[in-house]
């Protein structure tokens, strides 16, 4: 199991203090985040992709090479890529230069992301989002795999004995996730080529992700890479503790009140009660978090929200340090009972390993 956070970093107004911090001050705070992520003994720091207010990651690999020189064996990893309107000759070389750099501590999350007029901001229709993002995914494939592209398709220009540079280090292109909260077509997408499946398990009850993620194991062992128990899959969640419980939701509940996305809307109580969010105690969210294997099987990947709805960087840092304690007890008792056959999470090594000995990459 690798655990670790993502962000989509917001740049939201703190409703205790009323100040909102700036651009400048999210974005170095993301990247301390990053950091305490390392130093408690996480995996894996994702950030979001956006290019609209009130967010601020609008260059991924900008923030993940920065951070990729401060740190030492951190995953960096993205918490979507837009694969509909980036250009997948600019994802290809972009992130092979960061995989480069970062000596293989990288992945991706491939979506759609969750802003609709982000498509014509970059000249796409919201409507071809699913041919866009089946279209473009396999020209990357084809871009990381081919050192001669001849390509043509729909939604951009054609490629002729095209070579996209630099090569992905040791020839292994970066792990993929396809990221998705509502669509069969992306799980079978990541089906079809044998790639990971996140679904962001954060907002809706557990009944809507495990429909998704079924089908997606049972697709992965349709096209043949594997039992329907081996599938890669990764989770979202979303914690906020304390060492008291109660102190842990009279902190959080101004946070939740007037989250952008689901403020003013079910109590904490109820969405506690409906969804993956976690507050209490450390040992609550243990407990939360252990009932994930039992919804959806055997995983690789637990990555949580724990820096949006205008939290300062202080109480991040502090959950941070919580979340340390507590993933040592979590890794433990996730590999109880864990069959010898399901797969680790992929990592460059293990993903060049499998390539020099001739082996699917699985």
């Amino acid at each position: 199991m690798q655990f670790g956070v993502f962000t989509v970093g917001d740049v939201t107004p703190d409703p205790t203090t009323g100040r909102t911090p700036t651009e400048a001050e999210r974005i170095k705070a993301m990247v301390a985040i990053a950091l305490k992520a390392e130093e408690v003994g996480l995996d894996v720091f994702a950030t979001g992709e956006h290019h609209n207010p009130p967010f601020v990651p609008s260059s991924p690999t900008t923030m993940l090479g920065y951070i990729a020189a401060r740190t030492e064996r951190l995953i960096l990893s993205t918490a979507t890529t837009l694969i509909t309107t980036n250009d997948p000759v600019k994802i290809a070389e972009d992130y092979a230069m960061l995989q480069h750099l970062a000596d293989g501590r990288v992945d991706l999350i491939m979506g759609r992301g969750n802003t609709g007029p982000v498509y014509p901001w970059f000249g796409k229709d919201i409507r071809d989002g699913i041919d866009l993002a089946i279209e473009n995914y396999a020209l990357l494939r084809k871009l990381w795999r081919e050192d001669v592209v001849d390509w043509e398709g729909k939604h951009r220009t054609p490629l002729q004995s095209f070579t996209s540079t630099p090569r992905p280090l040791d020839d292994v292109p970066p792990f993929v996730w396809h990221g998705s909260i509502r669509s069969p077509q992306i799980a079978e997408q990541a089906a079809y080529y044998g790639d990971g499946f996140f679904a962001n398990h954060i907002f809706w009850p557990k009944e809507h992700f495990q429909r998704l993620i079924t089908f997606y194991r049972e697709r992965y062992e349709h096209h043949g890479h594997g039992a329907a128990h081996q599938a890669i899959v990764g989770l979202g969640g979303q914690v906020f503790m304390r060492r008291n419980s109660q102190d842990a939701v009279r902190e959080f509940r101004p946070y939740f009140d007037n989250a952008p996305v689901y403020g003013h809307g079910p109590s904490l109580e109820e969405f506690t009660e409906q969804t993956p969010l976690t507050v209490g105690s450390p040992q609550e969210v243990i407990d939360k978090t252990l009932t994930f294997r039992e919804h959806f099987g055997d995983y690789q990947r637990q990555l949580f929200l724990m820096d949006h709805a205008g939290l300062p960087l202080k109480t991040v840092l502090e959950q941070l340090d919580l979340l340390g304690e507590i993933v040592p007890t979590l890794r433990r008792e996730f590999a109880v009972g864990r069959p010898a056959d399901v797969p680790a999470a992929p990592t460059h090594a293990s993903l060049l390993k499998a390539a020099v000995g001739g082996v699917n990459s699985r």
